[in-house]
């Protein structure tokens, strides 16, 4: 037998035993970066053997498999994958993606960026692309050092994935130098559709904010080594890079995908833009209507009807369909790349 079928075959099987052994657990961790002043809440999900209770079976707006709160740790240690959410969104906001990384044998962490989720809409923290990069470098590090988890992270099998405000600040981890003033000047130009999104409108007046500028001169290396794949899903803050040199340093895998439809973060000037600077990445388009917000949860009819703009989709996109296909796309790259 071929090896590349051999190692299939047992990735095949190794997804079914964990899948028909284990629940999904959850947790939440509230660390803060106090240099930073950040709070950075933070969702866990990782295997558990403990079984459902029924107090975890309560109400969601979303379509969601039920989790296990608090349930028992993993005894052995599995990789992590760290989620980026995207802008105005929320950690809660991939719980999708989490679950089948988790049923695929990973713990998944996802990050609450202070200032920049649904209920802490803080409109500058929208414009600061340089925070998101180290508030998943500050959690990585604590999670290794946390008393419960470090026993069960393998540090050397770390992976990073992200959608959209998300998808850039997992390329800044894996080596991408943005380009501050030449983004800002895009969004003052020619690009200022792109910073008029429904999360916060007027965003272009934070543009010239002097702390905002001050920022932009001082902010730190943003490449996080110990993140050895990274997984970019419609990917903002494209046009901030406009150089090959920019991505020089990118020399661990990367994953892209974008959705044809995006009038968010357009496929040309971003997705695509990223694929083709990034020689060594891979990249996948889903075709058709299939716009930004597909990327969100599922939500109950009660809740597209309250935010369309946000959970309904063109009549020719199945959410659930492209969640599956994205799911498949990172499993097999997280499996391939950290097992």
């Amino acid at each position: 037998m071929h090896k590349s079928i051999y190692i299939t075959i047992i990735i095949a099987l190794l997804h079914h035993t964990i899948c028909a052994q284990t629940q999904i657990g959850q947790r939440t961790l509230r660390f803060k970066d106090e240099k930073r002043n950040r709070p950075l809440t933070t969702e866990i999900w990782y295997p558990t053997t403990d079984t459902l209770k029924k107090s975890d079976k309560a109400f969601s707006p979303f379509i969601r498999v039920n989790t296990v709160h608090d349930g028992r740790l993993p005894l052995a240690r599995l990789p992590l994958i760290i989620l980026s959410h995207g802008t105005g969104g929320s950690r809660l906001s991939l719980e999708w993606l989490a679950d089948t990384l988790v049923k695929s044998g990973f713990i998944v962490a996802a990050v609450d960026h202070w200032g920049n989720t649904f209920d802490n809409k803080i409109g500058i923290e929208f414009v600061k692309p340089w925070e998101r990069p180290q508030d998943i470098s500050f959690v990585l590090t604590s999670l290794l050092n946390d008393a419960d988890f470090k026993p069960v992270i393998n540090p050397e099998k770390i992976g990073a994935a992200g959608f959209s405000f998300g998808g850039f600040t997992v390329i800044a981890l894996a080596g991408g130098k943005f380009d501050f003033m030449t983004l800002r000047n895009y969004y003052k130009t020619i690009g200022h559709k792109e910073l008029e999104i429904p999360e916060y409108p007027n965003l272009a007046k934070f543009l010239d904010d002097s702390t905002l500028l001050a920022g932009a001169k001082n902010y730190p290396p943003l490449q996080d080594k110990r993140i050895k794949a990274f997984f970019s899903i419609s990917p903002a803050l494209g046009p901030g890079f406009v150089a090959g040199k920019q991505v020089k340093n990118i020399i661990k895998p990367v994953y892209i995908v974008g959705s044809q439809s995006d009038s968010i973060a357009p496929v040309k000037t971003n997705a695509k833009h990223y694929h083709e600077l990034i020689k060594s990445s891979q990249y996948y388009e889903n075709p058709g209507k299939t716009g930004h917000y597909v990327m969100l949860p599922e939500a109950i009819d009660e809740v597209k009807k309250e935010a369309p703009i946000y959970f309904t989709d063109d009549p020719s996109v199945n959410r659930h369909q492209v969640h599956l296909k994205v799911n498949d796309l990172a499993a097999d790259f997280f499996i391939r790349n950290l097992k």
